[in-house]
């Protein structure tokens, strides 16, 4: 997920909050071991509430039209998909109980459970598959997930979406009710986590076609089918509750009896709050971490988000210079910017494809370490670049245009990259541009930007989600990049090596490489998340992608 692509609010408190992860908590219990089972028998007489905060209401509840951290957040509580991630993203059973793969690996045949219903007690059946993923790709809903998640992935996907195929040529079926058959434009190896996916939940389709333009707009014009339901929310709610869903097919693995939200934009109220009592988990910004680092209840959970500068090579002529490229990305130093700057457990990133994410298929060895220190801060090296840069084209000086929102933190980012880089790179001078983030957004559509700090959340469970932003004239590449070895290994990835684990591996290993010869990017760092945490909270599974955290299986205990 693309951070740009969600809501302004998440960026605005871009080093505060919300980040994705790519480890369990430790003092987690995976879901249904005996030490889960004890907890929950353990807490039986404890009131099972969790009270939570998040950083601005909801913005949609509609799983075709969600983009953000919030919505599929609150969507992966109260709805099921095919499956559900569980600890360490094991895929475990949702409305799906099984599934067969045709030797071709194009068609997939799901086995739906018969015991799942909707909160109006109708059940949960093949049809409200077909019906959502059709009316994700259906243009007039106009989601910009559908396609983004279904293109290329489900037959016809795209031509569906473009309007130049009828919704019901899409490679989705109904053999009865509790059959599903889906038919894929090519072999995806991934796909079984994108059924976890928000975009990919179930919709009940008399409800939400007799609910009209107000479906999703409040709880009376919402069903559930998860572990939980919620309450008390309008759209423009600032405080919301979830409470336990008594008809989801799976309750009695379901400990928590509500789970309460406020909207907390300030991190000191947040943890004013935590301190009375009134909270169970909050975020800590990088101005107070050090002030509760010393808090038993202090905890730092890796997240799986890569922030990186892009280099425009279509609207500076400098920026299309491989060794001005190359020195930019070795002339600011990442340690000093995540320990001074961000100060809340991020990491330097010195590749793209983030560590703790995936792991080589043979040997299991994580895919960063595999890929090794592809971009460090070396600034002897940098200015060796410099010069040979410069001199190719032939100026003793270059100015450029650095693009940042105009918050608090990217602002003090902002101001520390392009002290580095004016440092160590003599005859450089940029100028900072920090508007809105909504312009921000609006000037990357337009490639209309010269650096930009931008990042990568994934989307599924798999390097591609990273490392295909980068093909030539590609969605999310906008930054004129273009390197036909490039886009011949992620191609071959996605089709003649798509069943073949080992070599696909290999090629996006030697993509990552290829990308950083080019120098395309600059990596900056791979976030965490600095919170204080009851330790009230056990069994909350942190997620690799996807929603953040899965309650299902946690409980209140003392």
């Amino acid at each position: 997920m693309k951070l740009s692509k969600f809501s302004l609010l998440l960026v605005l408190g871009l080093f505060f909050s919300i980040f994705m992860v790519a480890c369990s908590n430790n003092e987690n219990t995976s879901a249904g071991n005996d030490e889960s089972n004890e907890a929950v028998e353990e807490s039986s007489d404890v009131e099972q509430v969790f009270n939570l905060t998040e950083t601005d209401i909801i913005p949609t509840m509609d799983s075709s039209l969600a983009t953000d951290l919030l919505a599929f957040q609150a969507l992966s509580n109260t709805t099921e998909g095919l499956y559900r991630l569980g600890e360490n993203a094991e895929i475990v059973d949702g409305i799906a109980t099984e599934h067969e793969v045709s030797e071709d690996a194009l068609t997939w045949t799901f086995t739906l459970r018969e015991d799942a219903v909707w909160s109006n007690g109708e059940p949960v059946t093949a049809h409200d598959f077909v019906y959502a993923w059709q009316r994700a790709l259906d243009p007039a809903t106009g989601s910009e997930y559908g396609p983004y998640m279904m293109g290329g992935v489900l037959k016809n996907a795209t031509a569906v979406s473009t309007g130049d195929k009828p919704v019901d040529s899409l490679g989705v079926k109904a053999e009865g009710d509790y059959t599903l058959v889906v038919t894929l434009e090519k072999p995806i190896p991934y796909f079984e986590s994108l059924t976890t996916f928000g975009t990919y939940y179930p919709l009940n389709q008399k409800f939400v076609e007799e609910q009209g333009d107000a479906y999703a707009t409040s709880s009376d014009a919402l069903l559930s089918n998860g572990p939980f339901k919620l309450t008390d929310w309008e759209s423009t709610s600032q405080s919301w509750t979830f409470e336990k869903n008594e008809d989801y097919w799976d309750a009695e693995a379901v400990t928590l009896e509500k789970l309460t939200y406020d909207v907390v934009k300030d991190p000191q109220v947040g943890v004013d709050l935590y301190d009375k009592g009134e909270l169970d988990r909050t975020d800590l910004s990088s101005d107070i971490v050090d002030v509760y680092s010393a808090n038993e209840d202090y905890e730092v959970t890796l997240g799986t988000g890569v922030y990186y500068l892009k280099m425009n090579q279509t609207t500076s002529d400098a920026l299309a210079n491989k060794n001005i490229r190359k020195a930019i990305s070795q002339a600011f130093n990442k340690q000093a910017l995540v320990d001074e700057i961000l100060n809340d457990g991020s990491i330097a990133a010195k590749g793209f494809v983030p560590k703790n994410f995936v792991s080589l298929p043979e040997s299991g060895e994580d895919f960063r370490e595999a890929s090794g220190e592809l971009s460090t801060f070396n600034a002897e090296a940098a200015k060796e670049f410099w010069q040979k840069g410069l001199e190719e084209l032939g100026k003793d000086k270059v100015e450029l245009e650095f693009l940042t929102s105009n918050s608090e933190s990217s602002k003090n980012m902002g101001e520390f990259i392009t002290n580095q880089l004016e440092e160590n790179l003599e005859g450089l001078e940029v100028t900072l541009k920090q508007v809105p983030f909504e312009q921000s957004l609006a000037l990357d559509d337009e490639m209309d930007y010269q650096l930009q700090l931008s990042s990568w959340f994934p989307d599924y469970l798999d390097p591609y989600t990273f490392l295909n932003l980068f093909i030539t004239d590609g969605g999310n590449n906008k930054m004129g990049y273009s390197n036909p070895e490039y886009d011949e290994l992620l191609a071959k990835t996605a089709d003649e090596l798509a069943l073949k684990p080992v070599e696909r591996y290999e090629a996006f290993l030697e993509a990552e490489k290829v990308l950083f010869e080019d120098a395309a990017i600059a990596p900056v760092y791979q976030s965490a998340r600095a919170q204080l945490i009851s330790p009230k909270m056990q069994g909350v599974i942190n997620n690799t992608f996807g929603a953040l955290y899965e309650y299902k299986w946690a409980s209140v205990a003392e």
